[in-house]
């Protein structure tokens, strides 16, 4: 570090020692002999293989609670696994059963703003698919953009726009092992439409279909909540709900051909008036979570049950 900020080193001399190409702080990603490490390190504490991921979103890592004799591994004990520093975050892998199947749940994610490259943010998923996930459920607090959506309602996500993408960021930059993924993979099918249709049925049988909606879902870096020009850009582009990860997840996920659905509980309805004198909070998005964590917990359960009675695995044309 000089005066604060990460060397950039160029060919040439840096602090005398000699570099033959630019390198920064933030460019050491993660291997797959690395990640196979990481991946020994968990198959020596868990016996079986997980087939289903679980990332529990902000205010919902109570999703978690529903595995049948888990077993809990603190990211902090994980060799090469970053650490979450956000409320709502605990900060673990949690292993175990859900509707019968093998499963692994993130309690806690890691975001752009707690200064994670998105490379990194999306390691897990990597160590997921590596220890056997072939589907994952993404979850996220998001505000609601669309004005049809009320406060504790369900967004099931169709489709994403990748707004930091179009500012260069994005998980895949750099280096490509084929052995994750192909350099340019399709995101026209990331979120698999079966399983989307499901859980609509599913929502029907719960009855509260009036409460889940299906729209687009887009991520901004944060951590700071949005401007009123902002969200009404965001509206315009097609956007129906905001919130600040999932996209760059998504991505990865479908780098590594995994079966990917995500939902957005709407913790709040985005502020798109200068005149309101309502703010969003994180307060709010905790409690909304909260109490909501019962609805959720019996949707994915019961999602993944009929998933896996359905043979669900593909959704996408040609693969």
């Amino acid at each position: 570090m000089v005066n604060g900020y990460p060397n950039i080193k160029i060919n040439g001399t840096t602090n005398g020692h000699i570099h033959k190409a630019l390198e920064t702080e933030y460019g050491h990603r993660y291997t797959y002999e690395l990640l196979l490490e990481t991946v020994h390190y968990i198959r020596n504490r868990v016996s079986f293989t997980p087939v289903v991921g679980v990332i529990c979103g902000s205010g919902l890592g109570s999703l978690a609670d529903c595995l049948v004799n888990p077993i809990e591994i603190p990211y902090s004990t994980i060799p090469h696994f970053p650490t979450s520093t956000v409320k709502g975050h605990v900060g673990s892998l949690v292993f175990g059963h859900l509707s019968g199947l093998p499963t692994v749940c993130m309690k806690g994610r890691f975001h752009y703003y707690e200064g994670y490259p998105l490379w990194k943010c999306c390691m897990p998923i990597r160590v997921m698919k590596l220890l056997g996930v072939s589907h994952l459920i993404i979850t996220n607090a998001a505000g609601g953009l669309n004005p049809s959506y009320k406060v504790g309602d369900i967004m099931l996500v169709k489709d994403h726009i990748n707004i930091m993408g179009f500012a260069g960021n994005n998980p895949l930059q750099g280096p490509n092992d084929e052995r994750f993924g192909p350099r340019f993979p399709p995101m026209n099918q990331a979120y698999n439409r079966d399983i989307i249709q499901l859980a609509k049925k599913v929502g029907e049988d719960m009855g509260v279909e009036n409460r889940i909606h299906e729209g687009v879902y887009t991520c901004l870096g944060g951590p700071n909540f949005e401007t009123v020009a902002e969200l009404n850009m965001l509206k315009m582009l097609g956007a129906d709900a905001v919130g600040m990860s999932t996209v760059h997840e998504v991505i990865t996920a479908n780098h590594c051909d995994m079966e990917v659905f995500a939902f957005s509980l709407i913790t709040n309805e985005c502020v798109v008036q200068y005149e309101a004198n309502n703010e969003p909070n994180h307060e709010e998005v905790i409690d909304v979570g909260k109490q909501r964590e019962g609805l959720l917990k019996q949707l994915v359960s019961e999602l993944l049950k009929r998933v896996f009675e359905n043979g669900i695995t593909s959704g996408k044309i040609g693969k």
